[in-house]
């Protein structure tokens, strides 16, 4: 592909009226599934809509449920999606949609009331080709309280503009991204051989094709984040992983801040094999008082997640602010081990299966 400049390509308007198709790949929600085909359905737009369900092999009612809802409104429609991956349920919808603009929705997620009219409005206004808004992230549970606040919190997700806010303008990437579907057939579509991290790849290749990819600070969508820890775990490990992946393929354009957990990883591993050695007696004397340098960090990191924890930003309560202590090192650990071993070997055919049973064979 050709690589232009970013930024300095309209990316096309369609006529008013011209329609919408939203896409929405499902797997294992039937907890959620109900609230963000509501959220959908409820959007205002000018013209045509319709909401592609790419299912796939759910164990729980969640097909069930998609069949009652597409019955009940004709604007709901069902494809499948066999294989499970992400990248592969979003292909088959886009190319099952009718409407020249494209609305990536998560089952897992929400859409503000307005949502999509403005997402419209800021498209057209800036000739973007995706743009995007804030994860307003949240639970009902303490636990998933935690995770939610860690998600929006510069600590826990490094601080990026969907995570916590920022100026409307350019983006390297959109969460979930309202796009302009001439500009998808135009780089390819999602790389299937990407099951995480499939949304950054994509808008990397839209920016290189030179078209803007845009963040707008008043677009909200509510995400719900895994409601156990071995679920958590499982995601940002799996996450991680691919990130790492990424790495190997695009190298320094990604974003620095994705090195901080897997230097934490390293650092870990270092410290614990410091003190084994300190406490063997291999290390000892002026070695052993050098070596221990490697605890100031981690000491520091410490230091920053119980100050944390210990906030209002934690959360008003004791469960979910005893939560944190547990939730942003598991974040971080996790991520950043995934990542080094992503980065060492490669993804793979690594899969999160933190949306799976344990006892649920793959695909």
């Amino acid at each position: 592909m050709h690589v232009h400049t970013p930024g300095r390509r309209d990316a096309p308007v369609p006529a008013p009226g011209a329609g919408v198709s939203f896409i929405m790949p499902v797997l294992n929600e039937e907890r959620y599934l109900e609230a963000a085909v509501a959220s959908v359905l409820a959007q205002e737009v000018d013209g045509p809509a319709e909401l592609i369900l790419a299912l796939g092999p759910s164990t729980d009612g969640t097909d069930a449920l998609a069949r009652r809802l597409a019955a009940a409104d004709g604007r709901v429609r069902l494809i499948s999606n066999p294989d499970a991956d992400i990248p592969i349920g979003l292909n088959r919808a886009i190319a099952a949609s009718a409407y020249p603009t494209i609305v990536r929705v998560d089952a897992h997620s929400a859409l503000d009331a307005g949502y999509t009219r403005r997402a419209m409005a800021t498209l057209a206004r800036v000739r973007a080709a995706n743009v995007g808004g804030v994860m307003r992230a949240d639970g009902r549970t303490p636990f998933q309280r935690a995770v939610a606040r860690a998600y929006n919190s510069p600590i826990g997700l490094g601080g990026g503009a969907y995570h916590s806010g920022g100026a409307d303008g350019p983006a390297e990437s959109a969460y979930l991204g309202v796009m302009r579907r001439a500009v998808l057939d135009e780089v390819g579509g999602f790389d299937e051989s990407i099951r995480r991290g499939e949304d950054w790849e994509l808008n990397l290749r839209i920016r290189r094709a030179g078209y803007r990819v845009w963040f707008d600070p008043d677009l909200a969508v509510t995400y719900w984040p895994r409601e156990r820890w071995t679920r958590l775990v499982r995601q940002f490990r799996s996450t991680g992983t691919w990130r790492g992946e990424l790495v190997r393929r695009y190298g320094r354009r990604n974003s620095l801040r994705f090195f901080a957990p897997p230097a934490l990883v390293v650092l870990v591993v270092l410290a614990l094999a410091v003190a084994a050695m300190q406490v063997t007696g291999v290390l000892h004397g002026v070695w052993a008082l050098v070596a221990s340098l490697v605890y100031l960090p981690l000491a520091a990191y410490l230091v920053v997640v119980v100050a944390y924890a210990c906030s209002r930003r934690a959360g008003p309560g004791g469960r979910e602010r005893l939560w944190a202590l547990v939730v942003i090192p598991s974040m971080h650990l996790a991520w950043g081990a995934g990542f080094l071993v992503g980065a060492a070997r490669g993804a793979r055919e690594n899969v999160d299966t933190s949306r799976l049973d344990r006892n649920t064979p793959l695909p």
